[in-house]
């Protein structure tokens, strides 16, 4: 069996329905889910929207391959409704990145695992380090806290209570 850590993210519609039908799902086509952060909230990172964000950190364990993985993820991500646009960073009902497979490095077209700007992010950093503080990056060879620890990006990251947000 593999271990996965995947990140759910939204910040339209009924964000609390959706995690929990994502997780239904995650349990049905991709594996037991292990261990769960808090949810916590922060500002949209990387461009504008009113709505707050809500992350959680998810560690599943999993008989999927890397690629059977991703599309497992992607099919997740469009039964809840989500569609996907190209190059465009926008808000979203329901974003599921895989953030780790094992220990393993993947460089692929359509597949960058670890998540290539995971340690950019406190938004990632915060609920991971609730799950694997001592989790050490394959690449860069730190643990999920030192990443935290180093991590410049400054918007607030705290736990909360999910709400439904408006589109």
């Amino acid at each position: 069996m593999n271990s996965v850590y995947l990140l759910l993210g939204g910040n339209i519609g009924n964000v609390a329905a959706n995690f929990e039908k994502a997780k239904e799902l995650i349990g049905k086509h991709i594996g037991i889910i292990r261990d769960s952060s808090p949810v916590y909230c922060s500002e949209p990172w990387g461009f504008e929207s009113k709505n707050m964000f809500y992350n959680q950190a998810i560690l599943v364990e999993t008989g999927l391959m890397p690629e059977e993985l991703l599309s497992a993820v992607l099919f997740i991500e469009s039964k809840i409704g989500r569609k996907r646009k190209k190059n465009v960073t926008e808000s979203r009902i329901i974003d599921i990145d895989i953030l780790f497979y094992n220990d393993r490095i993947i460089n692929e077209k359509d597949l960058d695992i670890p998540h290539p700007r995971m340690h950019l992010r406190k938004f990632v950093l915060v609920p991971m380090s609730d799950i694997n503080p001592g989790l050490k990056h394959p690449v860069f060879g730190k643990t999920i806290r030192q990443l935290l620890e180093a991590c410049d990006d400054d918007n607030a990251v705290f736990p909360c209570q999910i709400h439904n947000q408006r589109s």
